[in-house]
């Protein structure tokens, strides 16, 4: 099986026809396993963020960026933290954090390649840079772990994955940018990957050096967002289509950091006052 993902993803040699491609596509799909394969080429990833974040940036009605340099720079450092980690294997893709002026949205999210999107709601949501850490993590690996061309492997028909692998389409990833970007439901993950996401998010801030985060501080996020659903399910139309959060995952997380035993995290391991500093600033 990996042999056939390198061949799809190094476009296929020459001496392979389009048929032969698409007759492995298709053996690939009918063998893949629980979590999914992914047959596009990780370049692909880097391609389809790039073009995803350019329809992003042509849409400021419905990404309208929160120009505040200080911020950015602020939230870019707990990103590039997060991707510091040995557990973050494509480093070389664009973990650019971009923050959306929408105080009404509690979300975040990634696309693939890299680049992360957060929303001046969560931002007000949260409570301590541990947590959105925590959150950022979490999107770090869905990027990291390439989630969503693993989905779009799934979503869209052979011939336009064929078409990709062999450079026949050059067109193709732009038109998928251009229909994810307008509408981001799409994007949403499977229960698996969001589980994997979880124990990605505590997996790479717990082997930073010197834990510099309390690596489950995202169960308080899970926490706050379920009490909040009951009481301002609207607020959270976006992340429960995208990200549904549920008792099972916050369980897991708290599995996660018994089974580590760790201690309760002190203050230097949730970062609150500086965090609030920041989050003051956000109109």
């Amino acid at each position: 099986m990996i042999s056939l993902k390198n061949k799809i993803a190094d476009r296929a040699p020459m001496a392979l026809t389009g048929l032969a491609v698409l007759i492995l596509l298709n053996a690939a799909i009918y063998m893949g396993c629980a979590g999914g394969i992914n047959l596009f080429a990780k370049s692909d990833d880097v391609k389809l963020g790039q073009q995803m974040q350019a329809e992003i940036a042509k849409n400021p009605s419905q990404y309208p960026v929160y120009n505040d340099p200080a911020l950015r720079s602020y939230f870019q450092n707990i990103e590039n933290t997060i991707v510091s980690s040995k557990n973050v294997t494509n480093k070389d893709f664009n973990y650019q954090v971009t923050i959306i002026n929408d105080p009404n949205t509690i979300n975040a999210f990634s696309i693939p390649g890299g680049p992360m999107y957060v929303y001046t709601g969560l931002i007000k949501f949260v409570d301590n840079e541990a947590t959105m850490a925590g959150v950022l993590a979490h999107e770090t690996t869905h990027a990291d772990h390439r989630h969503g061309t693993r989905q779009m492997t799934q979503a869209y028909g052979m011939q336009t994955i064929a078409a990709i692998a062999l450079g026949n389409n050059p067109g193709a990833l732009a038109q998928i940018a251009a229909s994810l970007a307008g509408n981001l439901t799409s994007l949403r993950f499977s229960r698996d990957d969001e589980r994997e996401a979880d124990l990605g998010s505590f997996n790479d801030l717990n082997v930073l050096p010197g834990r510099p985060y309390y690596p489950g501080a995202i169960k308080y996020f899970m926490t706050k967002i379920l009490a909040t659903g009951k009481e301002h399910p609207s607020s959270l139309d976006k992340l429960f289509l995208t990200h549904p959060p549920s008792a099972e995952r916050l369980a897991l997380i708290n599995q996660y950091t018994k089974a580590a035993g760790l201690p309760e995290p002190s203050e230097p391991q949730l970062k609150t006052a500086q965090y609030q500093s920041y989050r003051a600033t956000v109109r």
